[in-house]
C-alpha cells in the first residue's frame, strides 16, 4: 500500500494505536517491535479489540485485507506523519534541549492556544515514535503544532527534524545530559543543535535565548531569529524579579507572577512570552496564560505532606539540572532543608565523577540533612548518609522519621522512582 492510499485510510479513521491494551474502535494498529515484543503477534487481538487496520511487517501475521504488509512498520508510521504533516496548513515549532522540554512546551502550548487552534506532544512522547504519534493528532483545524524532540545520540534530533520538517525551533539550553550516548558535553552541544543546523540550511525561523552564549554565537550571523534577553537591549527585553519560590517576572511593565519555582524556569517562560509575541497573542493573554499554568506529573511540584513543604522534582534528573535545583532550594527562604537525591542515569564514564561533584555540592550548601540515594550516590566520598537503594531509604526513613515540620527537595532519575518517598515523609 502506498502511503498516500494509507493516508486516505488515516483519514477515514484518523486514530493510531501501538498498545491493543488501549485501542478504540476503528483504530489503525500499528505492530511495532521492541527488544521484548513483537507487535506482530497482536494483530488478531488488534482486530477482535476493534481495530480497522493492522500494518504487520510478518507476512505470516496476515490475516485478511484488514492487515496490510509493508516492509518495515516503524518506517511506513514515520512516512505516514510525514506525509500527513506535509498536507497539513498547521505551522510546526519544534523544540528540544537537554533540561525544561516538556515545561516549556506546555507553556508555549498554553500561551498559543489562547489564540490559536493548536496540538503538543502529550506528555514526553518525544523520540522516533513519539513525534510521529504527535504529528498524527494534527486535526484539518489545527493552526500550531508544538514538537518536543529528545535525544540521547547524535543524528536523531537531524532524523526528527526530517519527520517533522518544523517551520520554527528553539533550544532550551545544552547540558550535562545523557552523556553516555553523545559521548560528552560538546556532543550535547553538537546533537541538541541539530535542530539549529536544519533550520538554518532551510531559512526557517529561530527563537532563542540571547543570554546564552552558546545560542547567540552559534547564531550570530542568522538573521532570522527572534530572541528574548534581560541583558541585551537589542533582543526582546524580559526581566526576572524574584523566584522566592515562585518565578515572577516583568515584560513590557507588566508583572508575571507565575506557578513555577526556580530561576531555572525563568528562560521556560520567556521562551513561551517571545513565541506569543511572535504570533501575535496579546499581552494580557499571555499573563493569564502563565498565571494559570501548574506544574503536575512530578515537575518541580510543591506539596504540602503532612506538614512538610515538599518539592517534588522526580520526572527526571542530571548534572546540570541538579546543580540549579540544589542552588535554587539553599536560596529558599525555608527552615530545616532536607534534600533526598537519587542517582542520575545515562552518564557512562562521567558517572562517578558527576556524582561526586553534586554530593560535594550538596553538602557544601547549608542543608539540614542531605541523603543520597542508589549505587552511583553510594560510591561517593560525601558525609552525607548514602543509601544504596531506595529499599534501604525506605529503611532509614521508617526508622527515622522527620518529627519537626521541614523543607525538602526530592529529585534524581526517573528510574529511581523517588516520588514514593512521600508516602514516607
Amino acid at each position: 500500500m502506498k502511503i498516500q492510499d494509507l493516508h486516505s485510510a488515516f483519514l477515514a479513521h484518523p486514530s493510531i494505536s501501538t498498545d491493543t491494551r488501549k485501542i478504540k474502535e476503528n483504530d489503525i494498529f500499528f505492530a511495532l517491535k521492541g527488544d521484548n515484543f513483537n507487535g506482530n503477534t497482536y494483530a488478531q487481538k488488534a482486530l477482535d479489540n476493534g481495530a480497522s487496520l493492522v500494518i504487520i511487517d510478518e507476512e505470516k501475521y496476515l490475516i485478511d485485507d484488514r492487515t496490510i504488509l509493508v516492509k518495515d512498520v516503524l518506517t511506513t508510521l514515520q512516512q505516514l506523519a510525514n506525509f500527513h504533516r506535509r498536507q497539513s496548513k498547521a505551522q510546526v515549532i519544534s523544540l528540544t534541549g537537554s533540561n525544561g522540554k516538556t515545561t516549556t512546551k506546555e507553556l508555549i502550548n498554553a500561551v498559543l492556544r489562547k489564540t490559536y487552534r493548536t496540538i503538543a506532544t502529550k506528555g514526553n512522547l518525544n523520540n522516533h515514535i513519539g513525534v510521529p504519534l504527535t504529528l498524527l493528532t494534527i486535526q484539518p483545524d489545527t493552526e500550531i503544532a508544538i514538537v518536543e524532540m529528545g535525544a540521547n545520540h547524535l543524528k536523531e534530533i537531524e532524523f526528527l527534524c526530517e519527520i517533522a520538517e518544523p517551520d520554527f525551533g528553539y533550544i532550551t539550553n545544552f547540558g550535562k545530559a545523557h552523556l553516555e550516548g553523545f559521548g560528552g558535553i560538546e556532543g550535547v552541544k553538537k546533537g541538541k543543535s541539530e535542530l539549529y543546523d536544519y533550520l538554518i540550511s532551510h531559512k526557517k525561523s529561530i527563537f532563542l535565548n540571547a543570554d546564552d552564549p552558546i545560542q547567540k554565537d552559534k547564531l550570530s550571523t542568522y538573521t532570522k531569529k527572534f530572541g528574548f534577553s534581560s541583558e541585551d537591549s537589542k533582543y526582546y527585553t524580559i526581566k526576572l524579579l524574584e523566584a522566592q519560590p515562585f518565578v515572577n517576572l516583568i515584560v513590557e511593565n507588566i508583572n508575571i507572577e507565575t506557578n513555577l519555582i526556580g530561576a531555572y524556569n525563568f528562560p521556560n517562560c520567556c521562551a513561551a512570552i517571545i513565541m506569543a509575541k511572535y504570533f501575535n497573542v496579546e499581552l494580557s493573554e499571555i499573563k493569564k496564560a502563565l498565571e494559570e499554568y501548574t506544574p503536575d506529573n512530578n515537575r518541580s511540584q510543591i506539596l504540602d505532606n503532612n506538614g512538610h513543604y515538599i518539592i517534588l522534582d522526580a520526572y527526571n534528573a542530571n548534572p546540570s539540572s541538579m546543580k540549579v535545583a540544589l542552588e535554587n532550594f539553599n536560596s529558599l527562604k525555608k527552615d530545616r532543608k532536607i534534600l533526598i537525591l537519587g542517582d542520575m542515569f545515562e552518564l557512562g564514564e562521567s558517572a562517578k565523577e558527576e556524582h561526586q561533584n553534586i554530593s560535594d555540592l550538596a553538602t557544601s550548601l547549608n542543608f539540614e540533612q542531605v541523603l543520597l540515594v542508589g549505587e552511583n550516590f553510594y560510591a561517593t566520598n560525601s558525609t552525607a548518609v548514602r543509601l544504596k537503594s531506595f529499599e534501604e531509604l525506605k529503611v532509614y526513613l521508617v526508622n527515622k522519621p522527620t518529627q519537626t515540620k521541614s523543607s525538602f527537595l526530592i529529585k534524581g532519575s526517573r528510574g529511581m522512582a523517588l516520588e514514593r518517598v512521600l508516602d514516607l515523609i
